[in-house]
This record gives C-alpha cells, sequence and structure tokens, in this order.
C-alpha cells in the first residue's frame, strides 16, 4: 500500500464511513427557507473546521477527515440541498447563489460570533466556497480563518473534463457531448439495467485507477443515494454556469490551501493549477497522485495538510494575542 493511501476494507461496506464517530445534528435554515443538515463532531471548544463535500456525496464522504480532526478540532459536516438529510427544492431552487448562501448559513448558525472557522471544501464543496466569496466579500475575513479547495474548480469545466480523448478540431464536440451525459446521467432514476455501466462511469470520472476498489463502490453508494432531483439540480447548475468566465478570487483574502490530483479526470490538475495562480494569498499548493476522490484515495495526506493549515492559523493567532 502506497503512503497515503485509504487501508483496503472489509466486504460489506465502506470502512471509514461505518466508523465514523456519532455527531450532534444541528437543523440549519438556508435564506430562502431550504432545510439543510449539519453534524458536530469533537470537542465544542475546539478551532472551528467547516466541511462542503461534493456533487452526490453526503456528509459521511469525509469519514477519514472528521474521524482524524475531531479528536483534536471542532469539526462541522453539513449536506447540500438536494444532497443527503438535507431539503430537496423545487427546480429553481439550485445556483451558485444559492450555494454561496447555503454556506452562510451554515457559518451562522454553527460558529459562533468571534470565532473565524477553516472552510474546506471538495469539488462543488469548492465551488460553494468560492461562490460564496465573490458574493459575499465581507463575510470572509469575519467568518474565515482560512480555506482549503480540494479538486475543485472555479470554470471551463467542460473543456477540461477528461472523459473522452478526442483531437483538438473536435473539442467543441466533445464539450457539448460531455455536458449533455453529466446532465442527463445525473438526473436518471437509478435502474437495474444501466447499473454495471453507471457504476463504471461514476468510479471512472471520480476515482483513480489504482484506487481501492471499495473506494469506487462507496462513491457510487453516495451517487445512488442522493435524489435525482438533487444530482440534476446541481448537474444543470454547473455545466451551464461554470463556462470560460471563472469564479472571481480577489476576494478571498484569507490564507488558502490548493490541493489537486494528477490523475483527476473530472476536473483535472489544470484546475487546481489555475487557482492556485489566482488566489491572493496561497498558503500551500499541493498536487497528490490519484483521481478525483482525494479525500478518500489520500486521506492521509490530506489530512496533514489540513492540521498543518488550521495549526498555522492557530499560531498567528497566538502570536498576535
Amino acid at each position: 500500500m502506497g503512503r497515503g493511501q485509504t487501508p483496503r476494507t472489509r466486504a460489506g461496506g465502506f470502512a471509514a464511513a461505518q466508523a465514523l464517530p456519532p455527531g450532534r445534528p444541528v437543523t440549519v435554515r438556508s435564506a430562502d427557507g431550504t432545510r439543510l443538515h449539519a453534524e458536530v463532531f469533537g470537542p465544542d471548544d475546539g478551532q472551528p473546521i467547516v466541511l462542503a463535500h461534493g456533487i452526490t456525496c453526503a456528509i459521511r464522504v469525509w469519514a477519514h477527515q472528521i474521524t482524524d480532526l475531531s479528536r483534536d478540532y471542532r469539526v462541522i459536516a453539513y449536506d447540500h440541498r438536494g444532497h443527503g438529510r438535507s431539503g430537496v427544492p423545487r427546480r429553481g431552487g439550485y445556483s451558485l447563489d444559492h450555494l454561496a448562501a447555503d454556506l452562510d448559513s451554515v457559518l451562522d448558525a454553527t460558529v459562533d460570533r468571534g470565532e473565524r472557522a477553516v472552510v474546506a471544501g471538495h469539488s462543488m464543496g469548492g465551488i460553494a466556497i468560492t461562490s460564496w466569496a465573490e458574493r459575499h466579500p465581507d463575510r470572509v475575513p469575519e467568518r474565515a480563518a482560512a480555506v482549503a479547495l480540494i479538486n475543485t474548480t472555479t470554470g471551463d469545466l467542460l473543456r477540461n473534463v477528461q472523459l473522452l480523448p478526442v483531437p483538438p478540431q473536435l473539442a467543441a464536440v466533445r464539450v457539448r457531448f460531455a455536458g449533455t451525459l453529466l446532465k442527463t446521467f445525473s438526473a436518471a432514476p437509478v435502474m437495474r439495467a444501466v447499473e454495471r455501466p453507471g457504476r463504471r462511469l461514476v468510479s471512472m470520472m471520480a476515482v483513480g485507477r489504482d484506487a481501492d476498489p471499495a473506494i469506487g463502490q462507496f462513491v457510487y453508494e453516495l451517487f445512488t443515494s442522493t435524489p435525482p432531483a438533487g444530482r440534476g439540480g446541481w448537474a444543470r447548475t454547473l455545466v451551464d454556469h461554470l463556462g470560460p468566465q471563472h469564479i472571481g478570487l480577489k476576494n478571498l483574502s484569507v490564507p488558502t490551501l490548493v490541493i489537486g490530483s494528477e490523475k483527476d479526470r473530472l476536473l483535472p490538475i489544470k484546475s487546481a493549477r489555475h487557482i492556485a495562480r489566482e488566489v491572493p494569498n496561497l498558503a500551500q499548493f499541493v498536487e497528490l497522485a490519484g483521481g478525483h476522490c482525494a479525500i478518500l484515495e489520500r486521506p492521509q495526506e490530506v489530512n496533514s495538510q489540513l492540521r498543518r493549515l488550521v495549526e498555522s492559523v492557530s499560531a498567528a493567532r497566538r502570536a498576535t494575542s
């Protein structure tokens, strides 16, 4: 087993998720009234860390991070609208504005006044953070001590996705095909007749070739347990709004950790390198082996980087107090 890889899991489930410590549930109401499910782990007086997961996932995708970090910190994880135990809004209830507003509501409900959280987002969770910073610039230094953007992007979603290699002259066709595929597949009910190809497609997009097969199985389980309305609503939003015009990063003034993966086919390392160049306060840029789900494929290395970020924030606070 390579350094930083997750251990092999036993049959019948994903061991890290099964061993997730119990959380303290918190119900959050977003600005439009949508109910969001959040959970708090670890000591009540610990440094708060807020975790935002990716599309078609849920709180337990952070199992490795929650189990490790909650030993020392107060870890807050939440389900995006249309995911997990959060509410499913109507068709018009999905946009980058909603993504930003939901994160802001979670911070308000779970992080005390005067506290500042380390906010980490994987994939769509990272898009939530950058959308929040773009739309709520005054809230960034008030509510965040630092942020971590993991396997995410700010734009050119379909241009960078690596589902099918094609000649340059067919790039526009590939972009249209990828957009149609992602929106159609995400919104479709899971049917037994197409379970095997569906599992292969999800695993191909989300997990590196050399990852434990149990990770691909777990990611597919998360996909199938996400309501089709939530999957489809967010797929349409991301495909339609993450084009050549990137989310602006000038308001992301706090220290920013950027993590990308060398074999990420969904949001390739090119996206992470772009973010690392553009953020105004880069704390660290890390390139990991593996595919899109670094939090599952390389948990020890991700956890180490998150701990380093939290400790740097704590050290800076101690130095100025």
